[in-house]
């Protein structure tokens, strides 16, 4: 008999405290007891003081739900030492999934935290698993490592569930309690005792899909969805520009139709739509379909880094700029806008390809942390010394918002170009946009 009741006000233990398990964590404190669980001793620290690096959670917020005693009904305590969850009745796992150097799927993360859960697993708890995996991980890759570790039997002694993270990073109104979550569990009451969970945090509310492979499959194929969709206008815009068509007044025309899906072209990166489909294709190749649509999304979503760094090489050569020694400014180095993740940036592609052609990049962007940047991809985020300087070339690669007033003419010579490929400065201010 299993033996949680939401009544029952269960301590639970969120594993990974990043973009999606700080926020998670934050929302199930306040009505529960949290135990925010990271291996990384400096994100513990750094939460315990109230600071939150990646700006998901405000030092306001985690000021009122943090708490240096672990006995309290509610409130979050956090550390890295693993007896302090050991007493714990629900673990949720929200720990990174990316992919190798090769594309494949490293579930290495994955497998660690369900070894951690698994050593102090005991009868009755529940296991739920929020990274994103192909359909099959949670029941035939992690729950075997819970039964291993904890010698006891799945749908037996524990449970398991999966219900898919849907943090958007930097995104203010879609909060994580304003997003409907997708919720399973392996057995019909632990499907029930989990959709509730979360149903009682959740101001959006929940779906509760039919299996645990059934979430997993309509998480991977959200952002799948999306990359190909972006691939799509990414097409668009290189057959546009060979026409000498602007592709964003192609957009808004065409978006005057009520059911056109409106996407803009641009660098997909970031550790969901950049990576996700992979996930998916990979476990379609275990079972013999090689999928076409989504590895040719991939590609050509992949390439774009490359295309826009050709791309402003050709406008400065019909400028008769000198390519040799010259000097590009790139505002923004985040994967997306107003955001200071890193990980899986595209706009490294286009750093490393005018690199090639002997050209002095320079990167500027005021949410990127440049020791980060630095340790992670080997180039200097020069930021404020980039406003020193006069360039052969800016542009514009992320659109944070503080670009939009950004003071362009200080930075421009006479032939300067401006390349815009996120369609957000004036246009008198560009020269030529993706």
């Amino acid at each position: 008999m299993m033996k949680i009741e939401i009544n029952e006000l269960p301590k639970i233990a969120i594993i990974g405290l990043g973009y999606v398990g700080l926020p998670l964590a934050v929302a199930f404190s306040k009505k529960y007891k949290v135990f925010g669980f990271d291996i990384n001793h400096d994100r513990i620290a750094e939460i315990k003081e109230a600071v939150d690096h990646t700006n998901e959670i405000s030092t306001a917020e985690l000021k009122t739900v943090l708490t240096k005693d672990c006995t309290t009904l509610k409130g979050l305590f956090c550390t890295n030492e693993i007896q302090h969850i050991a007493n714990c009745s629900i673990y949720i796992i929200t720990v990174p999934t990316p992919v190798d150097r090769n594309n494949r799927p490293d579930l290495t993360p994955l497998l660690k935290a369900s070894k951690l859960v698994g050593e102090v697993l005991k009868k009755g708890d529940i296991v739920i698993y929020e990274s994103t995996v192909y359909p099959g991980v949670t029941e035939d890759e992690c729950v075997p490592i819970l039964e291993i570790e904890s010698g006891l039997r799945f749908n037996i002694d524990f449970f398991a569930g999966y219900s898919p993270e849907r943090i958007n990073p930097g995104d203010r109104e879609h909060t994580v309690v304003h997003i409907k979550k997708v919720t399973s569990g392996s057995t019909p009451k632990a499907a029930t005792i989990i959709d509730e969970l979360y149903h009682s945090v959740i101001v959006a509310g929940t779906f509760k899909a039919s299996s645990i492979r059934v979430a997993e499959a309509a998480k991977v194929i959200e952002n799948s969805q999306r990359d190909i969709n972006i691939a799509f206008v990414n097409e668009l815009a290189k057959i546009f520009n060979l026409l000498g068509i602007n592709t964003s007044d192609v957009l808004e025309a065409a978006g005057t139709k009520w059911n056109f899906m409106k996407f803009q072209p641009g660098l997909v990166g970031g550790h969901c739509i950049g990576v996700d489909p992979y996930y998916l294709a990979q476990k379609a190749q275990e079972v013999g379909y090689h999928p076409e649509i989504i590895l040719a999304g991939r590609r050509l979503n992949d390439g774009m880094g490359a295309y826009v760094a050709d791309e402003l090489v050709r406008l400065m050569l019909m400028k008769g700029i000198i390519i040799l020694n010259s000097k590009v400014l790139i505002l923004g180095f985040t994967f997306k806008e107003n955001c200071p993740d890193v990980r899986n940036t595209k706009v490294i592609d286009i750093v490393r390809r005018l690199e090639s052609f002997k050209i002095n990049v320079c990167i500027h962007d005021p949410w990127a942390d440049p020791e980060k940047v630095k340790k992670e991809y080997g180039v200097v985020c020069q930021n404020g010394e980039a406003k020193e300087r006069k360039y052969d070339a800016i542009l514009l690669a992320v659109a944070h918002q503080a670009f939009q007033d950004f003071d362009l003419a200080s930075l421009r010579m006479p032939h300067t170009i401006v390349y815009d490929i996120k369609s957000v400065l004036p246009n008198e201010a560009v020269s030529a946009r993706l």
